[in-house]
């Protein structure tokens, strides 16, 4: 199965592109890697999930944040690419969770989004990753998450 038929074998639907709330692109393509923005957890509906993990957002809201993250940077892949099957593999993610002090969890929370990847590409949907703390994110979201893709051919 290729990742866009995978993909709407789960029942997922991409929401618009987000955009960019500064002086900046949702993507920059080169040397057959695309390089995607950090984008937060906004649905659809153009909602945002806030509030800090650990605090007013649990585990399981935060790993659902992470999940919407990576619908957005799916919409970006798509923007940017035309199809998601034209990804080769997910290299690399940067999951940052705006979390109480003492939260440890942040790996849990991202999961939500690595567990996306790899549900629409297989093993080369499960990247490297950093899951980081953040005393703030921009708008008090939750999550924010970017990616960098190798580019089939």
């Amino acid at each position: 199965m290729t990742p866009t038929e995978r993909f709407h074998t789960l029942g997922l639907t991409l929401p618009a592109p987000p955009k960019p709330i500064g002086n900046y692109v949702p993507y920059r393509m080169g040397g057959g890697l695309l390089f995607l923005s950090g984008v937060g957890p906004r649905p659809a509906d153009g909602a945002t999930i806030v509030g800090k993990v650990g605090a007013t957002v649990s585990i399981e809201q935060g790993y659902e944040a992470a999940k919407l993250c990576g619908l957005n940077l799916l919409t970006n892949i798509v923007a940017a690419l035309g199809s998601l099957d034209r990804v080769d593999t997910i290299l690399k993610v940067l999951g940052m969770v705006n979390a109480v002090p003492d939260f440890r969890q942040h790996p849990k929370v991202i999961d939500g989004c690595t567990d996306l990847f790899v549900a629409v590409f297989g093993e080369n949907g499960r990247p490297a990753r950093s899951a980081v703390g953040m005393g703030s994110l921009p708008g008090d979201i939750s999550v924010e998450v970017e990616a960098v893709v190798l580019i089939k051919g």
